[in-house]
């Protein structure tokens, strides 16, 4: 077989090697392997995986791969890297409920080259090149990706971890609930929702940044022409969390209620003498220069 010219080429036919896989086996019987909590994978995620790396090694042989499951491999020197979410939502596809993704993005250094992302049950591929992000239908044509808040709906990420504070469920509060319908869903899809149009934002506390679960939907959005920052408003590289959002209006109000949680868990987590000592000026929110 001949290795597709582009990059874009490859990140999709890895994409449609893992959502053959997964849809293959949404509501099968599946094998279960425990991580950590409540955490685990099935058999679907390792064969969904070895499915997307094999396309990916085969026609970019130089390049180093990670995998949420195998992680990483491949010569360590490589500055490009492949970062392949192979079933976003197996919780959600365990239980049978179909809201789950499959993500692949090459990185090369901080930037990302191209990005794509599946929903394998609705049949829909999000997809960027950096410059564009479009969703392909099953005829094959390319419809770009629109941004807007019109449903009000924001995906708020709540499932964070235990051992250490985390932005989430509290966010929900009767003000949030006044602006905005929050939803919990697939990570993934969540974010091409926004993308797409079909959410006004999302809210996650925890590391997004070079991350399997959001590099992909994170290339999307900023190609969509999104608002993408940390949950204090800033760049993501300098500080926690994420909110992706349709427009600048719906972020600066989505800043503005996280805010106080955001001060409170941060707060929490601060040593006691950082708490009396820090005598530094409170951070100023602000939208990068090409979003504001």
């Amino acid at each position: 077989m001949t290795a597709p010219e582009h990059d874009l080429d490859v990140a999709l036919a890895a994409l449609a090697a893992g959502t053959t896989t997964v849809r293959a086996g949404y509501g099968q019987a599946l094998r279960i392997q425990a991580k950590t909590g409540l955490d685990f994978a099935t058999n679907v995620d390792l064969e969904a995986e070895h499915a997307m790396l094999d396309v990916i090694t085969a026609a970019r042989p130089d390049d180093a791969v990670e995998g949420e499951e195998t992680g990483r491999r491949g010569a360590a020197t490589a500055s490009r890297r492949w970062l392949v979410d192979p079933l976003c939502g197996t919780v959600n596809f365990a239980a049978r409920t179909p809201l789950v993704a499959v993500n692949v993005a090459l990185v090369d250094g901080a930037l990302t080259l191209v990005a794509a992302t599946s929903d394998p049950i609705a049949g829909e591929v999000f997809w960027t090149d950096g410059v564009r992000a479009a969703l392909r239908s099953a005829d094959g044509t390319d419809l770009p990706l629109a941004p807007s808040r019109a449903s009000r709906l924001v995906d708020v990420n709540c499932d964070g971890p235990l051992d250490r504070p985390f932005v989430g469920a509290q966010v929900i509060d009767a003000a949030f609930r006044a602006a905005f319908g929050p939803r919990v869903g697939s990570t993934t899809l969540a974010l091409a929702w926004v993308a797409a149009g079909r959410r006004a934002g999302y809210v996650s506390d925890g590391a997004v940044v070079d991350s399997v679960h959001f590099a992909a939907g994170i290339a999307l959005c900023r190609a969509a022409g999104c608002v993408v920052t940390d949950l204090s408003g800033s760049e993501l590289a300098s500080g926690r969390g994420l909110i992706i959002a349709a427009d600048a209006a719906t972020h600066r109000r989505l800043t503005d209620l996280v805010a106080p949680h955001l001060a409170a868990v941060t707060a929490s987590d601060r040593p006691a003498a950082a708490t009396i000592h820090d005598s530094r000026p409170p951070r100023r929110h602000h939208l990068p220069n090409n979003q504001a």
